[in-house]
C-alpha cells in the first residue's frame, strides 16, 4: 500500500514537470525522502517484533522444526505402518509452512550479507530429515 501511494505520486509528480523519458519499473528507491525511510523501518519493525510473539505461548517442541522432524522421525522408526499410512510426506509441508514463513519475514535475498536458504538451520534439519528418509526407506 505505501509503495502504491509512493508510485503514484512520482507518477504525478513526473507528468507535472513534463518528464518524458522514463521506463516503468527502472526507479530506484533511493528517491524515498528520509521521513519515508524512516516510516518504512519503523513498519517493518513492527512486523518484526510481532513476528517474534506468533509462537511465543507454544511449547518449545512444537516450534522448533528440528524437534518437530525428529518425532516424526521417531514415528516412523518405530511404526512404519501408521506412518506410512498417513501419508506424512503430504502432510509435512503444510505443518512446516508456518515455522519457516516466520523465519524468512526478514530474509531479504537483495541485501548484499544475506544468509543462503541452504545455510539456514531449518533448511539443514529439513535436509537431514530427507537424507535420513532417503536411507530408511526400501528402494
Amino acid at each position: 500500500e505505501f509503495i502504491t501511494k509512493y508510485r503514484t505520486r512520482r507518477r504525478q509528480v513526473r507528468k507535472c514537470s513534463g518528464e518524458v523519458v522514463h521506463h516503468e519499473g527502472m526507479s530506484s528507491d533511493d528517491e524515498l525522502t528520509p521521513t519515508e525511510m524512516l516510516e518504512f523501518q519503523k513498519s517493518k519493525d513492527n512486523v518484526l517484533e510481532d513476528s517474534r510473539k506468533i509462537f511465543e505461548d507454544v511449547h518449545a517442541d512444537f516450534c522448533d522444526i528440528r524437534k518437530i522432524l525428529l518425532k516424526f522421525q521417531e514415528w516412523k522408526e518405530k511404526f512404519p505402518d501408521s506412518y506410512c499410512d498417513a501419508y506424512i510426506s503430504f502432510c509435512l509441508p503444510k505443518l512446516l509452512n508456518p515455522l519457516i514463513r516466520v523465519q524468512l519475514i526478514n530474509w531479504n535475498p537483495l541485501e548484499q550479507n544475506f544468509a543462503e536458504l541452504e545455510e539456514m538451520p531449518w533448511f539443514r534439519a529439513i535436509e537431514e530429515f530427507s537424507v535420513a528418509r532417503e536411507t530408511t526407506e526400501p528402494k
